[in-house]
This record gives structure tokens, C-alpha cells and sequence, in this order.
């Protein structure tokens, strides 16, 4: 996390200065330990809730899976090891910036 913070005061520090960072994650057992909530307190970042064992996908999760459905569509495999391919493929074809544009659309949701 620590790096995490050092990156966003590096390249987006506007987002930083404006407020605090809202992290997003889910409640694994590494992400509740002491530990991780007394490094969220010591950058100063608020964590977005979110609850217990929640049936949905993460809101990050939603931008990624639909995509992977998208690519998935009509498309059928003699094998598992077909479909890891594809998968495989479809990951390869994607920018980097996947996951950015993604968290960048939530507000918009």
C-alpha cells in the first residue's frame, strides 16, 4: 500500500491533494487484518464498505467480466484447454489501461 501511495502522489497527485484516497476492496481475510487497517489509518485513506459475503461482483470486477463475456459470446470449445486459450487471448488483446477505465467509468454508474 505503500507504494500504491507513493505512485498516486507521483503521477496523479491532484487526486491525492483534492481529499484522501477511497479504497475499494473486499473483506479477505488479508485485507480486515490489523495490520492493513493500521496502514489505511496511517496513509490516511478512507475505505468504501462494502458488504459481508455479497452475492455481486465488485463494482471493479463488473467493467472486467462483462468485457470477458462480450469476447466469450457465441463462441464455443472442444476443450478446456481451448477455453484457457481463449481467456488467455483475450487478456493479451487488452490494453493496460483495462482496469483504469473501468474504475474511471464507477462514478458514472
Amino acid at each position: 500500500m505503500q507504494r500504491v501511495e507513493e505512485r498516486l502522489h507521483e503521477k496523479h497527485p491532484a487526486l491525492v491533494n483534492r481529499k484522501n484516497v477511497i479504497l475499494l476492496h473486499d473483506n479477505v481475510r488479508p485485507h480486515t487484518a490489523r495490520v492493513t487497517q493500521e496502514k489505511i489509518l496511517e496513509l490516511g485513506w478512507s475505505v468504501l464498505p462494502q458488504p459481508l459475503y455479497s452475492p455481486d461482483l465488485a463494482p471493479t470486477d463488473y467493467h472486467l467480466f462483462c468485457s470477458l463475456q462480450n469476447f466469450l459470446n457465441g463462441k464455443t470449445f472442444n476443450s478446456e484447454e481451448q477455453v484457457s486459450q481463449a481467456v488467455e487471448n483475450f487478456f493479451q488483446s487488452k490494453p493496460t489501461t483495462l482496469y483504469k477505465d473501468g474504475i474511471d467509468k464507477l462514478p458514472g454508474r
